[in-house]
């Protein structure tokens, strides 16, 4: 591995704690999303987490206040930029939205329901970010 990567590595390691301590799961290789898109039934929550400051730091933690509020049936994340091949297999389920990260994929039985891509969170208050997400979850979650 070489300096840059070691560096972040280390520079990433909280963003990804973040979302994991609020319970979701890492995919980090294309089979473990293959493997999860397979399985899953309900409702999921995907966050494409990324090292963008403006955008990612708001992102993170409105996820892990919506889903505080309303808790869907699965959570997982995908790292955009530090887990490329676990990135690009989840974006092939949504072949139809256009990359951006971060984003979050609100999906039923595997099925893309709803997209918060980067313009919908990048300078917005993290509250109306919330707000937003808890919406389309509790919409979501109910059907």
């Amino acid at each position: 591995m070489n300096a840059y990567d070691e560096y972040m590595k280390q520079v990433v390691k909280p963003m990804r704690e973040e979302l994991v301590g609020a319970g979701f799961t890492e995919l980090t290789t294309a089979d473990a999303v293959n493997e999860f898109m397979a399985e899953t039934k309900g409702t999921s929550l995907v966050v494409i987490n990324s090292v963008c400051g403006c955008a990612a730091g708001l992102a993170r933690p409105a996820a892990r206040e919506a889903v505080a509020a309303v808790k869907p049936d699965h959570l997982v994340t995908v790292f955009a930029g530090q887990d490329p091949e676990a990135t690009a297999a989840m974006r092939s389920y949504f072949e139809d939205v256009p990359p951006s990260s971060p984003s979050m994929a609100i999906l039923k039985d595997g099925e893309l329901a709803y997209f918060i891509p980067r313009e919908q969170i990048e300078g917005f208050p993290v509250e109306q970010i919330v707000t937003h997400l808890t919406g389309v979850l509790e919409q979501t979650c109910e059907k």
